[in-house]
């Protein structure tokens, strides 16, 4: 069971709207940017429907450390820093993320309790109190303000949706993602491909299998970027998409001696900034759980009567008509947020996910190909050195040794060092034989493994 919590863009939002004005992308700091905010919405119905706590009880933690405060974090601390020109640009964003002008250092304590108060009203009355009723009125003023085209019947209507996942096997296991709008086609699309090769048979950090990875890759961001769109509105081919007959062109293109010529040049930004919940309870049911707002602090847009950061995910939009992803009217834009699990012989056995928007489903297929094809532990899945290829991009991390790097270029790829590690990646591993869990936490961010 999948429930696809994106919202829709405003009714106002036309590809052509944009266009006169002399658009060709979507600004990613400006109110055009934000669709309707799904979280509240979604967080509601996982708790009725599946949930032992109520809403309020589910928020209290949030509620305390926005009104108590908490420390901010290493990792958190400098990547707020390299945000600081974006929070000075609204006034309410920089009263409440900056203090001076500046980024909160290391140990901060940063409270924010115009949100807890925000929280506080949800808690009681419910989602409704979001998208209804004050909050929602003063959400639409601030866009307005700036130029947005949304309404309180924008917000009034919006409602998450139960979709049915999809699959591929591999390697006698199942992987299961949720359907588009969202990118979780990309990661089954690799792995369809990536079953043809014996990636046991090269080292897991090795030229020979970070060429193959980046090459089936390649193919299937390109072909996520012609196709992939709200299927609300236009058809997206999921089943070619996942068969045999498409996967095996893919792995017929790849080379041992040189890269592919481009797919297709890829569309939309890199890095994004994003959250990942792996739980498993004590009745084995397995849950995976993503939110985002897209970029770091999104749009940059706060509303001060309410707190709330406002995200940019209309930018995964594009402005072409007829493109499948074009922006439209109540339509949901192509999602880089993909949760993931992972089952065999029908029962779950790992809930897990990888953050950094466009990498990942190379962050996914590299946890599971590493756990799967070279029998690693879930910890040392996660830790192991990553790489990440798209269109011209080749990144690996700086842990990736350099004989490596020289072979990648030597085969045509123009092979980088990210500032910043390649996505966090979060997983629960089910024992059922053992009767035990098996957590596994990344520490390129702030990951933490609990048990209970």
């Amino acid at each position: 069971m999948a429930l696809n919590g994106s919202g829709p863009a405003p009714v106002g939002a036309t590809c052509d709207a944009f266009l006169s004005r002399g658009l060709r992308e979507i600004p990613v700091e400006s109110p055009h940017a934000v669709t309707i905010p799904g979280a509240v919405g979604t967080w509601e119905r996982l708790v009725r429907d599946h949930g032992r706590f109520d809403l309020a009880r589910a928020l209290a933690p949030a509620i305390a450390a926005a009104e108590q405060g908490c420390p901010v974090p290493e990792r958190l601390a400098r990547d707020w820093g390299r945000q600081t020109d974006k929070l000075r640009r609204n006034r309410a964003a920089a009263e409440i993320f900056l203090r001076d002008g500046i980024a909160p250092s290391t140990g901060t304590i940063h409270r924010q309790p115009v949100l807890a108060g925000t929280l506080r009203r949800i808690a009681r009355d419910g989602a409704q109190a979001f998208y209804r009723g004050a909050t929602a009125d003063a959400l639409v003023r601030t866009l307005r303000a700036l130029g947005g085209l949304h309404t309180a019947e924008d917000f009034a209507g919006f409602e998450p949706e139960y979709v049915a996942p999809i699959s591929v096997r591999y390697r006698g296991y199942d992987l299961w993602e949720c359907p588009p709008n969202g990118q979780g086609l990309v990661p089954l699309m690799m792995m369809k491909g990536l079953e043809g090769f014996d990636l046991s048979a090269w080292d897991p950090v090795s030229v020979e299998r970070f060429h193959v990875q980046a090459e089936i890759g390649r193919q299937a961001y390109a072909e996520r970027d012609a196709v992939v769109g709200d299927p609300r509105t236009g058809v997206v081919p999921v089943d070619w998409l996942l068969s045999e007959q498409h996967a095996a062109p893919m792995r017929a293109r790849v080379s041992m001696t040189g890269r592919i010529a481009d797919p297709l040049p890829p569309a939309g930004p890199v890095h994004r900034d994003t959250v990942f919940i792996a739980v498993v309870d004590r009745d084995r049911n397995a849950v995976a759980l993503i939110n985002s707002i897209y970029e770091d602090f999104g749009c940059g847009i706060v509303c001060p009567e309410t707190g709330v950061v406002l995200h940019n995910r209309a930018c995964g939009f594009v402005l072409e008509p007829g493109h499948p992803n074009v922006i439209a009217p109540g339509k949901r834009p192509l999602h880089t947020i993909i949760p993931a699990m992972l089952s065999r012989g029908g029962a779950a056995v790992m809930p897990f996910g990888v953050t950094g928007a466009q990498f990942q489903p190379f962050g996914q297929v590299q946890v599971l190909a590493n756990m799967i094809d070279y029998g690693l532990p879930v910890q040392q899945a996660i830790d192991l050195p990553r790489m990440f290829a798209r269109g011209d991009v080749f990144e690996v991390e700086g842990t990736v040794p350099e004989s490596v790097a020289a072979g990648l270029r030597a085969l045509g790829h123009v092979v980088s060092r990210p500032e910043s590690p390649l996505g966090t990646a979060q997983a629960i591993w089910i024992d059922h034989a053992a009767g035990v869990l098996r957590g596994g936490a990344d520490g390129r961010r702030d990951g933490l493994a609990l048990g209970y």
